[in-house]
């Protein structure tokens, strides 16, 4: 009966070596796991946002459409007692098509912001949501880039990814020298052919390696390696600070127009439709020009509540180029 065994023992350290380049290319794949989850979480934020505007909107829309059933209501009185003529109701009926067309616009915006978010939780697309809070609130002071640079600094995925490989180049470099230690196989085989005396057998044999230009080269090559992550890694990093000041400049200027809106427009558009309301009713002014103010104040909360979705989004952008979540405290 004739059996044979060998057994590679690789030269002291190289199997260590071969374990770190694993485990930190194994951390790589961590940190691009993590990048891809912050860019999932963006757009599940962005998409949640795009629901709250067409719900607010389609809010604004039902909240119009009453007003204009007074006004339909009043030119109508005036009309019976010849005080204006046919015209002004015939215009209300043309303004309540226009607000029953920009509604049925609304909900196909909230259905598809609604599939996306299933899509994202991986659910059936029509799957019914709770409705979005009242308000989304905005916060009254930002941290400085510098605190978030920082913050991306440490906490960025990406960056997490590429110090890894950084890791795993520089494991490799240290495997590339060991190449020039032998490894020994241990062989151990019984031959039945043999006298009894020397069927066991138990030999060594050494690779020696010789093409020493060769070695040479993969160590060069490794660590060129190492130098080309080296400088992914920084150029990376000069990418992020910028991301973070760019996202950080969008989400203040958001901010901005929000309180724009509710410092300045909305309450002179309320108070020019109010005056207008009055001197219609008291004859001082045509109808055209009271729909002129209603319409105004309609598109003026639209896009006050698309400031307040836009600044959101904004702030998730940013959230995803720090790399965390932000929390009150910052």
């Amino acid at each position: 009966m004739d059996g044979a065994g060998v057994a590679r023992v690789p030269w002291a350290g190289k199997r260590a070596l071969r374990g770190s380049v694993a485990s930190a290319e194994a951390d790589a794949m961590h940190g691009e796991i993590g990048d891809v989850r912050l860019r999932l979480s963006e757009a599940a934020k962005t998409a949640f946002y795009d629901y709250y505007l067409a719900q607010r909107q389609m809010e604004v829309n039902a909240s119009t459409r009453k007003l204009l059933d007074q006004f339909r209501q009043i030119a109508s009185n005036k009309y019976e007692v010849n005080q204006t003529t046919q015209q002004d109701v015939l215009q209300v009926d043309v303004e309540l098509a226009g607000l029953e067309s920009r509604r049925t616009e609304l909900a196909r915006d909230r259905q598809i912001a609604v599939a996306r978010i299933n899509t994202l939780l991986h659910r059936a697309a029509d799957h019914p949501l709770p409705p979005p809070p009242a308000k989304a609130a905005i916060r009254d002071a930002l941290p400085s880039a510098e605190t978030l640079q920082q913050i991306a600094a440490r906490t960025r995925p990406d960056l997490y990814a590429l110090q890894s490989r950084i890791r795993a180049e520089e494991a490799a470099v240290a495997l590339a020298d060991k190449e020039y230690y032998p490894d020994v196989n241990v062989v151990a085989k019984y031959d039945g052919f043999m006298p009894q005396d020397m069927r066991a057998q138990v030999g060594i044999d050494i690779n020696v390696p010789i093409r020493y230009r060769r070695r040479s080269a993969a160590v060069c090559e490794a660590v060129e390696r190492v130098h080309q992550r080296r400088a992914e890694y920084e150029e990376r990093l000069d990418q992020i600070r910028y991301e973070v000041q760019s996202a950080l400049e969008r989400v203040s200027q958001s901010q901005r127009v929000v309180r724009i809106y509710e410092q300045r427009i909305l309450p002179a558009a309320q108070r020019s439709l109010e005056s207008a309301q009055v001197n219609y009713t008291s004859g001082k002014l045509d109808f055209l020009r009271l729909l002129d103010a209603q319409r105004q104040l309609y598109t003026q909360q639209e896009m006050y509540y698309q400031a307040i979705a836009e600044h959101h989004r904004r702030f998730a952008e940013m959230e995803r180029a720090v790399g965390e979540p932000l929390g009150a405290n910052l």
